[in-house]
């Protein structure tokens, strides 16, 4: 099978039964992705597949062939954090960590789509994602400082 996985084209030869999960983490060494429930009920697996947050715990890796995956280690580029992961640092956003790549990306996503949104927009977008650590409240006021910061270096270039 051929995935392009941030940014990289990579070969695997995998199962046709196994996961998307099990791909990124056992043959592509990218365990940034987290094993949790497997159920799709914690979406601590969260992954981008074409700009969309799927849960790779219920994706086959054969239906992921051919798109552009993003996983939570796809999001710094060039040594640099993205936004979120910059503001999830500051804030304290993540306690034990382990749900936090699938907040990451489910929080890159919206922010991907959505410039300025709302307290309700934020809470929408990461409803998939369960923390058993925080109260959310870190998590949402990171979401809202990333948005903040991408919205202020898209006005001034820098």
């Amino acid at each position: 099978m051929t995935f392009h996985v941030n940014g990289e084209t990579r070969q695997v030869a995998a199962s046709p039964t196994h996961t998307l999960l099990e791909v990124l983490r056992e043959e592509l060494d990218l365990t940034g992705t987290k094993h949790g429930c497997e159920l799709g009920h914690c979406g601590a697996c969260t992954v981008l597949v074409d700009g969309e947050p799927v849960l790779s715990c219920l994706t086959l890796a054969v239906e992921a062939q051919g798109a552009a995956i993003t996983t939570v280690e796809g999001l710094a580029s060039d040594n640099t954090l993205h936004p979120l992961q910059q503001a999830f640092a500051e804030r304290g956003a993540a306690q034990c960590g382990y749900c936090t790549p699938g907040f990451l990306v489910s929080g890159a996503a919206l922010l991907a789509r959505e410039t300025s949104p709302t307290r309700e927009d934020i809470k929408a977008a990461l409803a998939g994602n369960l923390c058993r650590c925080t109260g959310y409240t870190k998590i949402i006021e990171a979401v809202e400082l990333a948005a903040e910061r991408m919205r202020e270096e898209a006005r001034t270039g820098e």
